[in-house]
């Protein structure tokens, strides 16, 4: 019996060659077929075919070996000294006493006492012809019917139940033979199949379309708060996966928050009945929205603050993200418009103005310009992305994370076109953060979960919320959907926090990922497994035998190359210590709605084709060349040309070898 120490599976009959599982299977299929021959002679056989069967089998088998034998026969007598072969209408069941020798199983029918019949005993040995003997157990007593016909369903049913087991046995036999030769597992995650998987798992929650198996490839539905990871190179798939999840969410009717920086999502998931929210502010259908509209408390201005200003890897400029981030949050207390806010940040005297009389001014002091100058750029930065946002008046609704997440109605896409995501980048993060801190808090019952899904997370500058979010949002119950094509892309911006994050969720798609660094932590990620191997030794000579040793080695279940080597729509799915391989199809959903409606359509510079300047014709004087070297050998390095208006200025020119056009 295997027994399992701390995970590991140990047994005792894995090193022997043999088909153990087959053979144990032909040993079950005799057993039942033995049961099924039980059952036929038990409760099918008369009582007098029961008597002769040991005969006729001997009989049967007999002439093969030899001619003849010694055979009791069940006699009959009536008083005298002639007696019958007993037949089926002679005896019943019952038991018959005999002088000298064991009882028969057998007793005189009650029509055979009517005929005068007094005892029923056995022969004494006689001899008989094997052959001849069988013809007549065949004809009198079986009607005709030789062994195999007297057994045929037994054998029948017995041969059943052997292929029966044989799909489940041999190919245990097989995956030995293989684990003999590759090696056994002991411990480590398992590379199943989808179906596998499915069985495994029991999954209920969402799920994705695979070519291998015709039910979804499903995660537990408590899996789901405990967020998704999706790594892989541009056109692996991510895309296709995450349209996949949004499909079932949008059937479930919940909310969901969704980064789309190539405005894929968008035009195939928009619905404006449904509340839905476009959060860019170069779009028609964004909302008004102010960072002060968000405040509820003064300490929230900081937490703003942080979004905008981030923190570098130098230690040396933390003054200068630290100063501005509390000049902000300092100006935002003043709860003014973001449109104030620009007016505000492009004029250093207003800033002074209002920082004036608190400990704030000393970080912008006149007397010391360079760090005056540092601290107000990093806000003209940030000025620059609030010039962006719609006025209210421009604006046809108005919107805040604060309230939104209250009755978190519709969805929200935040988008951008490749030429304005630079520009759009800290209110994209901020926004994100915003809706991350608002929805922290454990929902009521009321309350549908919210997604978020971030494709292409690195294109966001750092997120402050979002290491919260990943480690803390599981009460809250808003699963986190992360995609992103390395580790490294996360390392530069949230340095080693990144390590973190990353290992937080608990299912993890991994698509194909070129980079070798990528390909290797996706390797580490999936895990490595403890494999048995077996070394056989044979001695050949006098005396032969064999030896067997086992070697366990730590090994990765799927190696680095085998990631980086994946076809595009092919993947990994590793949930707790199940890996499961896959590939899918690409999902067409139809684009019926506009990614990008334009809103300020005077934004752009508008270039007139320049006018040619009519130039008066210049006549050209006359030009003497003197081509003759100096007397020092030189060149002439200057010849005059002189036009013949007298209103042009004279022009010099230099040529090396004294042409003077």
């Amino acid at each position: 019996m295997p027994e399992t120490t701390w995970g590991r599976k140990e047994t005792i009959i894995w090193p022997p060659h043999k088909p153990i599982y087959t053979l144990g299977a032909l040993f079950l299929a005799l057993i039942a077929t033995g049961f099924f021959v039980y059952i036929r002679f038990a409760f099918a056989l008369t009582p007098l075919e029961r008597f002769y069967l040991p005969t006729y089998i001997k009989t049967s088998i007999a002439p093969s070996l030899r001619s003849s034998g010694k055979y009791q026969m069940l006699l009959i007598a009536a008083g005298g000294r002639r007696a019958w072969y007993a037949r089926e209408e002679d005896v019943e069941v019952g038991s018959t006493q005999q002088v000298n020798d064991k009882p028969i199983q057998l007793a005189l029918s009650e029509a055979a006492r009517q005929r005068g019949v007094k005892f029923l005993y056995r022969s004494v040995p006689l001899v008989f012809q094997n052959t001849a003997l069988n013809t007549y157990f065949k004809q009198q007593i079986y009607d005709g019917q030789n062994l195999t016909e007297i057994f045929w369903w037994p054998l029948i049913l017995g041969v059943l139940f052997l292929l029966g087991q044989l799909p489940f046995s041999i190919p245990k036999d097989i995956r030995r033979r293989k684990e003999m030769k590759y090696g056994r597992r002991l411990k480590g995650p398992i590379l199943v199949t989808p179906k596998q998987f499915n069985k495994a798992i029991q999954g209920t929650g969402v799920g994705l379309k695979v070519d291998q198996c015709g039910e979804l490839l499903r995660v537990p539905l408590r899996a789901e708060d405990q967020h998704f990871e999706i790594i892989g190179d541009t056109g692996s798939g991510k895309t296709t996966i995450i349209l996949q999840m949004l499909r079932q969410i949008q059937t479930r009717g919940h909310s969901a928050i969704l980064y789309d920086p190539t405005c894929e999502f968008i035009e195939r998931f928009y619905d404006s009945s449904r509340g839905d929210i476009v959060l860019n502010p170069l779009d028609r259908r964004c909302p008004y929205w102010g960072p002060s509209d968000e405040l509820v408390r003064r300490a929230e201005a900081r937490t703003i603050a942080a979004s905008l200003f981030q923190p570098t890897n130098d230690k040396k400029g933390e003054f200068f993200i630290e100063s501005p981030q509390k000049i902000f949050a300092h100006l935002l207390l003043d709860l003014p418009s973001p449109q104030q806010l620009v007016q505000w940040m492009s004029h250093p005297e207003e800033i002074d103005r209002r920082v004036r009389n608190t400990e704030l001014a000393s970080l912008i002091d006149p007397s010391a310009p360079q760090q005056r100058s540092g601290v107000l750029g990093s806000l003209s930065l940030i000025a620059d992305s609030f010039r962006l946002l719609p006025k209210k008046e421009d604006a046809k609704t108005e919107w805040t994370a604060r309230e939104w997440s209250k009755d978190r109605k519709g969805w929200i896409f935040i988008t951008s076109q490749p030429a304005e995501r630079e520009a759009l980048r800290p209110l994209h993060s901020l926004w994100i953060d915003m809706l991350v801190l608002r929805l922290l808090s454990a929902p009521k019952p009321e309350q549908h979960p919210v997604w978020f899904v971030l494709d292409e997370l690195a294109s966001l500058q750092k997120l402050p919320q979002l290491h919260t979010a990943i480690t803390e949002n599981r009460k809250s119950r808003n699963p986190i959907v992360l995609g992103f094509q390395g580790k490294a892309q996360l390392e530069v911006i949230y340095g080693p926090l990144a390590e973190v994050m990353l290992s937080q969720p608990a299912t993890k798609i991994f698509l194909k990922t070129t980079e070798p660094n990528a390909a290797e932590w996706v390797s580490r990620a999936i895990g490595k497994v403890e494999i048995e191997r077996m070394k056989e030794t044979h001695f050949d000579g006098s005396r032969t035998g064999k030896n067997f040793a086992l070697d366990r080695q730590t090994e990765p279940l799927v190696l680095d190359s085998e990631i980086s080597g994946l076809e595009n729509l092919h993947a990994y799915l590793k949930h707790g210590n199940y890996v499961a391989r896959f590939s899918f199809s690409v999902l067409d959903v139809p684009a019926t709605k506009p990614k990008f409606i334009e809103r300020l359509e005077d934004d752009y510079i508008v270039r007139e084709p320049a006018k040619k300047q009519q130039e008066e014709p210049r006549i050209l004087a006359p030009v003497s060349t003197d081509l003759t070297p100096h007397s020092n050998g030189q060149a002439p390095s200057v010849v005059t040309v002189k036009p013949a208006n007298d209103d042009l200025e004279e022009t010099q020119s230099s040529f090396p070898f004294g042409t003077g056009i």
